[in-house]
């Protein structure tokens, strides 16, 4: 069906049909949108990849209320040497535990590390709180 033989729509009922000048401005703002989302997503992308330190959770082992040994991967530069804070949570996720470790130099970009936490109660679960490279 062509233009000429729609029916006129009631007035007033509908929106007016798109002019060229409205349909350049949506393209505009649809492209300024994308830009935009490339931009953020590329900030976050080198962001994530640029950390010169990462580390993956493995697991956990409850010892007893004393202690928890808690396992994870430190991904940084084979001479690189990093600090991380491990900690022990609650069943109500308040800290009960914490302990630094130093992880230094070594031949793979990856290590693996079993760390025990001293726990001032009975521990839920034990993460890697955060790690950063040693002053």
């Amino acid at each position: 069906m062509d233009d000429d033989a729609r029916p006129a729509l009631p007035p007033g009922r509908y929106d007016r049909p798109a002019g060229p000048l409205r349909r350049r401005l949506l393209w505009v703002l649809a492209a300024v949108g994308a830009v935009l989302a490339l931009a953020i997503g590329g900030w976050y992308a080198w962001g994530v990849f640029h950390d010169p330190v990462q580390w993956q959770d493995v697991g956990f082992h409850v010892d007893d209320d004393r202690s928890i040994q808690v396992t994870f991967d430190v991904i940084k530069a084979p001479g690189a040497t990093v600090t991380c804070r491990v900690h022990a949570l609650s069943h109500s996720f308040g800290e009960v535990g914490v302990t630094d470790v130093q992880v230094g130099p070594a031949s793979t970009r990856t290590q693996r590390l079993t760390v025990t936490v001293a726990t001032s109660e009975l521990a839920v679960t034990g993460t890697v709180d955060r790690c950063s490279a040693a002053p």
